[in-house]
């Protein structure tokens, strides 16, 4: 079995699946497969096909094995709100025992590096009781957290960082995404998260004008992270 890791965000539209596809890439690079999971995905678009997630369709794409759409994203929600509302407007009901079949089945497919990679933040619920850390718990899988760098960045990231570890679970690394380009003090910042977050920093992602895998993938290095 290879190595497999969730992608964790600090917020919504921090570029999760951004920096997600930019691993996959960078890893498709240095020869390894490559598998990626969305278990669930909600603003999902209907096509001939059924429901469609524009970010899972990313993933399947940059990722080297091939697998059909709904063992990449399981589970589909046409409404663009938080999941446990979109699953309850169509009366479903997301459960961490559920999501984590889901991701133990697909994860059968053999390859060297496999990325979860979650919806919004870290305490997204799925249901009443509970929350995509949930999964992460129950598949016990080491965290690579994405940090969207703005304005009060740092705090959401050791907030973050902190609900991993008392989650009992390894942050292994995280990657430092600039979202604004005209961020003040952007590189003391990046000192301060650096110095205050106890894991590697796997890159920095400047500002890109529509980008794609192949862009991000030279800014990040798996090397912290990657047993060969």
């Amino acid at each position: 079995m290879g190595q497999q890791f969730f992608i964790a965000g600090t917020d919504t539209d921090v570029g999760k699946t951004l920096i997600a596809t930019g691993i996959l890439a960078a890893a498709n690079e240095q020869g390894l497969s490559t598998l990626a999971i969305k278990p669930v995905a909600a603003g999902c678009e209907e096509t001939p096909e059924g429901l469609r997630n524009e970010d899972a369709l990313l993933l399947r794409e940059t990722m080297s094995v091939e697998l059909p759409y709904e063992q990449v994203n399981p589970v589909a929600l046409k409404p663009a709100i938080a999941p446990h509302i979109a699953a309850q407007q169509i009366g479903k009901r997301l459960m961490v025992s559920q999501l984590a079949g889901y991701c133990r089945g697909t994860l059968m497919q053999r390859s060297d590096l496999a990325v979860i990679e979650g919806a919004g933040g870290w305490r997204v619920p799925l249901n009443h009781v509970e929350t995509l850390a949930g999964l992460v718990k129950e598949l016990n899988l080491p965290v690579i957290l994405v940090v969207g760098v703005k304005l009060g960045c740092i705090n959401h990231a050791l907030l973050t960082a902190e609900a991993i570890a008392n989650d009992g679970l390894t942050l292994a690394g995280w990657v430092a995404n600039r979202l604004d380009a005209g961020m003040p003090c952007y590189e003391e910042n990046i000192q301060t998260l650096k110095s205050l977050i106890n894991a590697p920093c796997l890159g920095e992602v400047p500002v890109l004008d529509k980008p794609t895998a192949a862009d991000v993938s030279p800014f990040l290095t798996l090397d912290p992270v990657i047993n060969r």
